[in-house]
């Protein structure tokens, strides 16, 4: 009976695109950590088994369970983001993680997703036709009140990927382009603010994103070192296991933030081509889903996740190849870390989920 419940009118495509994701992502994590100890992956792959037993919970529970309990969630999100601020473990100047003894938990990739959730329930319980500019306010303040926490770590990169999260769902729940488009001329008002709030390494990204070359032993080292082995993959690359840059440890963070330049190299353009081909399949499925629901809410959600999985994968690969500042922001599914891969995990589930209860116009 479970079963039943669970598989009947399953989205076995979008599933098995996650998985094949999955598996690509341990076989690039398996050669990025290649000479280090086997633990790597065997954690890859036991948060990828618990990611796979969360999905189907979530398909189980239903999305409105999640729409339901979305401020509770949100709540707790920001709980653990306070957490983090005050007994959070540092590295590499980021205070991000909450030390669980068996795992390291990142609060900043499930807090997207409770954001998201949160959003989809106070937008979809609203006409965009009535008290327009007050719905909009306290949308903000949704996103504001944990961007500050997230900010203060310092996460940039998921700093930025709420903000066109929040724009993508408010343009499907139907805002005005006024009040779209004043916000946009406010954050751009806002930038010498913005940048005043910056930590140094974070200015000196910035900069070297512009002109790698004004400090390439330093800030602009990882863009320089990334494009070179993205470059020297050619057509078919050097081969599993033979990346030069990879193995010779050139590349910092390699096995998560830099994982594409992994890909580039060994597998070369025909690799990286079928890796975003398989997100592109991904994306297509899951934004078919939004467009056959009729529940403004589920709708919202599909908005919320799709955008956040397409921003995260355009920042990524754009850092590896130096068209986008270093953000340090994981590949969905590829990257080394149990955080973002069941936050993944979940997110597709939720997409399942309203995949099976959808109402087709």
């Amino acid at each position: 009976m479970f079963a039943n419940n669970i598989f009947r009118g399953f989205n076995w495509g979008l599933f098995s695109l996650a998985m094949m994701l999955s598996f690509l992502g341990l076989l690039f994590i398996a050669s990025a950590t290649a000479g280090h100890s086997m633990g790597y992956l065997i954690r890859q792959l036991m948060w990828m088994g618990l990611g796979v037993a969360v999905l189907i919970v979530v398909v189980w529970l239903g999305y409105r369970s999640f729409l339901n309990l979305a401020f509770i969630f949100y709540g707790l999100s920001i709980l653990l983001l306070v957490l983090v601020m005050i007994t959070g473990v540092s590295a590499k100047g980021a205070q991000r993680w909450l030390d669980l003894g068996v795992i390291a938990l990142q609060p900043s990739e499930f807090c997207k997703l409770s954001t998201i959730l949160a959003l989809a329930r106070f937008l979809g319980g609203r006409s965009p036709k009535k008290n327009h500019w007050i719905t909009f306010i306290l949308a903000s303040g949704i996103v504001i009140f944990p961007l500050g926490f997230i900010l203060k770590q310092p996460d940039l990169g998921s700093t930025l990927i709420f903000i066109p999260i929040f724009f993508c769902m408010l343009f499907v729940w139907g805002a005005k382009l006024r009040y779209l488009f004043g916000t946009v001329l406010l954050g751009v008002a806002g930038m010498p603010l913005f940048w005043m709030l910056l930590k140094e390494y974070q200015k000196r990204r910035l900069l070297v994103f512009i002109n790698p070359n004004i400090d390439p032993l330093g800030a602009g080292y990882n863009a320089i070192q990334s494009k070179i082995a993205v470059g020297s993959g050619m057509i078919f690359g050097k081969g599993w296991f033979q990346g030069t840059q990879n193995r010779l440890q050139f590349i910092p963070e390699h096995h998560t933030d830099f994982i594409f330049s992994v890909i580039g190299e060994e597998w070369g353009f025909v690799g990286a081509a079928l890796l975003i081909m398989l997100f592109l399949l991904l994306i297509w499925r899951a934004t078919l889903i939004g467009t056959q629901t009729t529940d403004m809410p589920a709708r919202l959600l599909v908005t919320g996740i799709v955008s956040m999985i397409v921003f995260h994968i355009f920042i990524n690969i754009g850092m590896t190849m130096g068209m986008m500042p270093i953000a340090g922001l994981p590949l969905p599914f590829i990257s080394y870390g149990g955080s973002s891969l069941i936050s993944s995990f979940i997110a597709v589930g939720l997409l399942i989920s309203i995949y099976k209860t959808r109402s087709i116009f």
